[in-house]
């Protein structure tokens, strides 16, 4: 699934190039998880003012109204003058002056959905529960702290829940438990302020990191551009199951939280 690094990625291999753009024309293929909420020959004339992030939602911001898009469990954009015909997984084309902007989702758990306004109930029913972005100036280490402490479950699940902070993927939440040393599954509430403060760095890090390197390709991630991520071939623990930690050589474990892989040190995250 792309993560708020591969959402971000997407966004700066795109966003300068679509400014200013006006819309052509919209094209829908199949139906995606939610409905556009818009005629689409509504949307041509329109000028695109902008391109945001909140979480792992886009928002492609026009001179009237905005965008939503997420790119559920498989989906990417691609960004070109010439895409070619859209093939039997892509579900959506906004064709702008500037080229055209395509979701390609083959197992359309993706989105598209516009709103008159930044404000409207369908946008904040989707970010209104959203955390602290962890780039951003508002993720501060003493309000994170506070939250973990109201958290009974599980540190690593309660990253991955996205209302403490959000964007803190599978893959990263493993990486900065292993640079911040704490056990995927001890308490968040257990965590004491030093520690949390260790984790609220490594949060920072590891997601900047994965940001420089073009985020994570695991199967068909790529941005806009079609260019795939690197951050997997640097990953400390992730994907190493039975390899030794980079750190001290004891071998990586691997074990399930919530239906998905978690990856740890058993000496360098012993609490």
């Amino acid at each position: 699934m792309p993560e708020l690094p591969e959402v971000e990625v997407t966004r700066r291999s795109f966003a300068d190039r679509i400014t200013g753009a006006t819309v052509v024309s919209a094209r829908l293929g199949k139906p995606l998880r939610w409905p556009l909420g818009v005629d689409p020959q509504l949307l041509s004339g329109r000028r695109v003012t902008g391109v945001g992030r909140r979480g792992k939602y886009l928002m492609l911001y026009l001179d009237e109204g905005l965008l939503l898009m997420h790119l559920g469990m498989s989906g990417s954009l691609r960004f070109a003058h010439d895409p070619g015909a859209a093939g039997i997984h892509d579900h959506f084309d906004l064709v702008t002056t500037a080229g055209v902007l395509r979701l390609h989702d083959p197992r359309r758990f993706g989105a598209v959905v516009w709103a008159p306004r930044e404000l409207d109930e369908r946008v904040v029913r989707l970010l209104g529960g959203l955390g602290a972005e962890p780039l951003e100036d508002g993720f501060d280490a003493g309000r994170f702290h506070a939250a973990l402490r109201e958290r009974r479950a599980p540190i690593k699940q309660v990253l991955l829940a996205g209302d403490v902070v959000v964007g803190v993927g599978n893959i990263y939440a493993s990486e900065a438990l292993f640079h911040a040393g704490i056990r995927p599954t001890v308490r968040a509430a257990r965590l004491s302020r030093p520690r949390a403060d260790r984790l609220h760095a490594a949060i920072r890090q590891v997601l900047q990191r994965a940001v420089e390197q073009g985020g994570s390709t695991l199967r068909d991630f790529a941005n806009a551009m079609g260019d795939a991520g690197h951050f997997q071939l640097q990953a400390a623990v992730y994907g190493r199951a039975g390899q030794p930690c980079p750190v001290c050589g004891t071998p990586v474990r691997q074990i399930r939280q919530g239906q998905r892989s978690t990856f740890y040190c058993p000496s360098c995250q012993r609490g």
